[in-house]
C-alpha cells in the first residue's frame, strides 16, 4: 500500500511544484518560521484553484502558545468559516487548554464551524501532557480524520516507538496518524517500514537545501514520492 504524502505549501509556486512532483496532500501555512499560522485568503482561493490535490489549511491565529482566549476564537472560528467557504479540502487546527489536555470545548466548536470538512489536529497534540490519552480523546470526535504528531519530539525519527504505538492505537479508526518533524529523504524508508505509518508529513525535508524558509525542491518531493510508492 503506498504511503500518502503530504507537503507544507507556502506559496502558489509550492503547491504547484509539490502537486506536479507527487505530493497526495497539501497542507497550506504562512509563516513557516513560526511553525505555521493561518494564510491570507487570496492565497487559499489561489491555491485551491491552482491544483488538483486536496488542500488543507492551518489555523493558529498566532505562535505564542496553543492555549486561547475567547478573542483568539473567535478569530479562529471566523477563519475556518473563510477556509471553508474558500472550498479547501480541510483544516488544521490544535487546541489545550491550561492543564495539557485537549481542549474538547473548543475542538467542538472549530469542528462545528468547519461544516463537514475534514480537520486534521496538529502538533498542538506533542505539547500534551499525555499523548495517548490525548489520542483517545480525538478518536472520540469522527470529523478529526488526522492527528499530525512528532511522538512528543523535536524530530519525529527520535519518536519511532511513540509513533508505532499511536498507529496501532489508532489502527481500524477513521483517524490516521501523520507523522512529520524532522523527516528527510534518506530516513523515509525505514522509518516507515518500522513504524508502519500510513501517512507522512513533510515541510524542510523536501525543500532547497532542507531549508524550510525556502521553495519546495521537486526533485526531493519526486524521490519521497517514489520511496514511498514501493514501501
Amino acid at each position: 500500500m503506498s504511503v500518502l504524502l503530504e507537503v507544507i505549501a507556502t506559496t502558489v509556486a509550492d503547491a504547484r511544484v509539490a502537486a506536479q512532483a507527487g505530493a497526495d496532500r497539501l497542507e497550506l501555512v504562512t509563516a513557516m518560521g513560526e511553525g505555521g499560522l493561518t494564510p491570507s485568503l487570496g492565497l487559499i482561493e489561489a491555491v485551491v484553484a491552482a491544483v488538483e490535490i486536496p488542500v488543507n489549511v492551518i489555523v493558529r491565529p498566532h505562535s505564542r502558545s496553543f492555549v486561547y482566549d475567547a478573542d483568539d476564537y473567535a478569530v479562529m472560528l471566523r477563519d475556518v468559516r473563510a477556509v471553508t467557504a474558500a472550498g479547501a479540502n480541510g483544516i488544521v487546527i490544535g487546541m489545550l487548554n491550561a492543564a495539557g489536555e485537549i481542549d474538547r470545548e473548543g475542538l467542538a466548536r472549530a469542528i462545528d464551524a468547519a461544516d463537514g470538512l475534514a480537520v486534521t489536529f496538529h502538533r498542538a497534540f506533542d505539547e500534551a501532557r499525555d499523548l495517548h490519552r490525548s489520542l483517545d480523546v480525538l478518536l472520540g470526535f469522527d470529523a478529526v480524520t488526522n492527528v499530525l504528531t512528532s511522538g512528543g519530539q523535536a524530530s519525529v525519527l527520535h519518536a519511532e516507538d511513540t509513533i508505532r504505538e499511536l498507529v496501532q492505537q489508532a489502527a481500524d479508526s477513521h483517524c490516521t496518524v501523520l507523522a512529520g518533524a524532522g523527516l528527510t529523504v534518506d530516513a523515509i524508508a525505514g522509518f516507515v517500514s518500522r513504524t508502519h505509518v500510513e501517512a507522512v508529513h513533510f515541510g524542510s525535508g523536501v525543500r532547497v537545501n532542507s531549508n524550510g524558509l525556502a521553495p519546495v525542491d521537486s526533485d526531493k518531493v519526486a524521490e519521497v514520492r517514489a520511496l514511498l510508492t514501493s514501501a
